[in-house]
């Protein structure tokens, strides 16, 4: 699948030429873009293992940021498992519901 070139993604979204070449750059070397020299940017064929490995850490990340506030609010560990409990239960019920 093509990507945009960097000079027509930077005018889309209002920003820096070097910022979308820094971005193209990053993902070129997680292996999640390739550039052919004279065709483009194209999205890598990335393997299930390595989707599932990204996957895993944007939502530990995620998890981390959600724990990391709950302590700067002064929450202990067990009011904030117990918080994490009531949206996963939420979460749950509310899936149960659309199905």
């Amino acid at each position: 699948m093509p990507l945009p070139s960097i000079r027509s993604l930077a005018s889309d979204l209002s920003c820096s030429v070097i910022t979308v070449n820094r971005a193209y750059q990053n993902l070129e070397q997680r292996h999640f873009i390739q550039t052919i020299q004279g065709k483009g940017t194209f999205v890598a064929d990335v393997k299930a293992d390595e989707k599932q490995q990204v996957a895993d850490a944007s939502l530990q990340q995620a998890f981390r940021t959600a724990v990391e506030m709950s302590f700067r609010l002064q929450n202990d560990p067990e009011k904030t498992r117990a918080m994490f409990e009531q949206v996963l239960a939420e979460v749950l019920q509310e899936k149960r519901k659309e199905t």
